[in-house]
């Protein structure tokens, strides 16, 4: 440590900043490359969503958003990658003065990735482009880049028959036709779940929007839970009908 100089804090600054813009667009070359095109079958279904920009500006608690329409902001939360920084360790947090420079720091960040994006090829883009920005500095510190956890991602297919009765069944419960949205969480167990068993997988949520999920507010409505498991048995009751119409489809017709 040291109490005087521009020491690795200030690198480290230099390859965040060299990496996501102040909108959220990632600057990592050929990271976007392998992101699967929206068709614009896709691009449609962004103008039926049920979605209020004021309302979202509500629950963010801000005033602006880093995009001004509805389907430019759930895009960037969907289906584009992103990059978000979430700390440094090592370096000094308390309240109050302190002089004293860190001689080693970690800088944390993530990257949600989207299809058809590949985490090993994109570790690899991040690998060579930290060390680049690094290189660039002249700096004699040495740099070290370490990945903790990554997985693929998971696209559901809203063609099948997994989603038809979800959305037949979301109407029985509450009423109203559902959004088919995509998300951003990291659930990989899906993905695992849909190349073992060799069938669609659907997501099928029972919470609310503000349920601030991990976070230390986290919350269930109770209706909510009363609602899921209706919700869970009218699905299972839908499932079973569109089998059973598949199977009589099947049956050979006697003349």
């Amino acid at each position: 440590e040291a109490t005087y100089g521009v020491i690795g804090m200030t690198e480290l600054f230099k390859i965040f900043n060299s990496m996501v813009t102040p909108k959220g667009d990632i600057l990592i070359p050929g990271i976007n490359d392998d992101v699967l095109p929206m068709t614009p079958e896709e691009e449609a279904t962004y103008g039926v969503l049920d979605f209020d920009l004021d309302v979202y500006k509500g629950e963010l608690g801000v005033t602006k958003l880093a995009h001004s329409t509805a389907a430019n902001v759930l895009q960037h939360r969907w289906r584009y990658p992103s990059l978000s920084i979430h700390g440094i360790e090592g370096a000094f947090s308390d309240p109050g003065d302190k002089t004293v420079i860190p001689c080693d720091i970690t800088g944390k960040f993530s990257i949600r990735l989207v299809p058809d994006m590949n985490p090993a090829k994109t570790m690899a883009q991040v690998r060579a482009h930290i060390q680049d920005v690094h290189n660039s500095t002249g700096s004699e510190n040495e740099v070290t880049v370490t990945t903790t956890v990554s997985a693929a991602s998971w696209l559901g297919d809203i063609t099948d028959d997994n989603f038809r009765a979800g959305e037949y069944a979301t109407m029985i419960v509450h009423g109203e036709q559902p959004n088919l949205t995509r998300e951003g969480g990291s659930i990989p167990i899906v993905l695992t779940l849909q190349e073992a068993t060799g069938t669609s997988l659907m997501l099928l949520p029972i919470g609310a929007s503000d349920d601030a999920a991990h976070s230390q507010n986290e919350k269930l409505n109770r209706s909510n839970y009363r609602n899921g498991m209706k919700l869970l048995a009218s699905y299972l009751d839908e499932v079973s009908r569109l089998a059973l119409s598949k199977e009589r489809r099947k049956l050979p017709r006697h003349v």
